[in-house]
């Protein structure tokens, strides 16, 4: 017995202890699939785990599978893109506060013939009542996503219920961003997309941004923390220090400095 607790006692000082390593603290994140394929999330989370030794595992859906997720308690912290829905989440008490984080814009990208004659327009509106004149293709994620709601809101605006075409011009993938994507290319179809996902997207081929600058393209990003009084799973503490930490001056920075190809992707605003 002596020699076994001796044997074991060597184990453990030459860092080869028989039991697993304790693994890091870590919370869950439900996102969209827009800040996670721009490349974001791998930019500045390590930044955060360094500074506090908490690992974030981001859940990268549509905003709308993100809030639904969050509902079910799938998580500690939800950051999206639709601030109606946002503002609902905390109103019905699934969240605690809700902040501005960052923002970019949303951008009406199509093939180079420009069949329906957008390119150059700053009126998104028109932009879209000009592709459904022509009945040119036009893909959308339909999948309840930020962008999916702010598409549909903006055909709403336009006056033209495009759901309606769903099969002909108008097509639905139930994908996200970077898989829409691939689908407009594949069809020499017009999309819309967050500019930051354009940004980083690899397989333009013909394809490139034809209406942008109108302020209804605007899109904005927030933050919230899911309410442990609903979620009694959810680790506040954690959460409250990542959330406080991309709000802060050093998350805001590291939002601002990442770039691709160049550019700058998100704009932090919070406040």
């Amino acid at each position: 017995m002596t020699r076994m607790i001796a044997f074991f006692l060597c184990l453990t000082m030459a860092g080869l202890s028989a039991g697993p390593a304790l693994a890091r603290a870590f919370i869950i994140v439900q996102s969209t699939t827009s800040t996670q394929n721009s490349g974001l999330y791998d930019a500045i989370l390590p930044q955060f785990t360094a500074a506090s030794n908490i690992e974030v595992r981001v859940v990268a859906v549509g905003t709308g599978q993100a809030i639904k997720n969050a509902k079910n308690c799938d998580g500690d912290v939800l950051l999206v893109h639709a601030k109606a829905s946002e503002e609902d989440f905390v109103a019905a008490g699934y969240g605690l506060t809700r902040s501005d984080v960052m923002y970019n814009d949303f951008v009406i990208v199509g093939p180079q013939n420009d069949p329906a004659g957008i390119a150059g327009s700053t009126d998104a509106t028109t932009a879209l009542q000009m592709i459904a004149a022509k009945g040119s293709v036009f893909a959308s994620r339909g999948d309840d996503s930020g962008t999916h709601k702010k598409e549909l809101s903006l055909w709403n605006k336009a006056g033209i219920d495009a759901v309606a075409a769903s099969g002909g011009w108008y097509r639905e993938t139930g994908s996200g961003m970077g898989a829409t994507l691939n689908v407009s290319v594949g069809m020499d179809a017009y999309v819309m997309t967050d500019r930051a996902t354009w940004i980083a997207f690899g397989n333009k081929v013909n394809h490139r941004i034809l209406v942008e600058g109108d302020p209804a393209l605007f899109n904005q990003y927030g933050i919230i923390d899911i309410n442990p009084a609903r979620c009694p799973n959810v680790k506040t503490e954690m959460a409250s220090k990542f959330i406080n930490w991309i709000l802060s001056s050093q998350g805001q920075s590291a939002i601002a400095a990442y770039r691709k190809k160049g550019q700058q992707l998100f704009f932090p605003n919070a406040h």
